[in-house]
This record gives structure tokens, sequence and C-alpha cells, in this order.
């Protein structure tokens, strides 16, 4: 339902358990860095908290 606050499982699919340790799957942020990740959009990468964006396309010209 909308409206009812973040989806409380997502920040669980930025990390998954290989050998019994933590593996963050994640980019971080260059800028905050460990513990900020970087949201993955479909052209580009960016951090929410301090608006750092670095671009995924190439230019083929």
């Amino acid at each position: 339902m909308m409206g009812d606050g973040p989806n409380s499982a997502a920040k669980w699919s930025k990390y998954s358990i290989e050998d019994g340790s933590l593996v963050r799957k994640s980019e971080f942020c260059p800028r905050c860095g460990p513990g900020v990740f970087l949201a993955e959009h479909s052209d580009r990468k960016s951090c929410g908290r301090c608006g750092f964006t670095a671009s995924d396309h190439s230019d083929s010209n």
C-alpha cells in the first residue's frame, strides 16, 4: 500500500552473506565513504546524501 513508509526489506537487498561474512553488493559514494551507497539508475549512479552523480553511458563517437 502506498504511503506506509519505506520498504524495510529494500536495505537487505544491498547485502549478502558468503562464507559466514557480510558482503556489500553496491558501490559506495566516493565523497561520503563507506556506509553510503550509490543509487543505480538506468543511465547514472547517484548519492542521495551529497548529490554526487556518476554517468554510466559511454560515448561511441
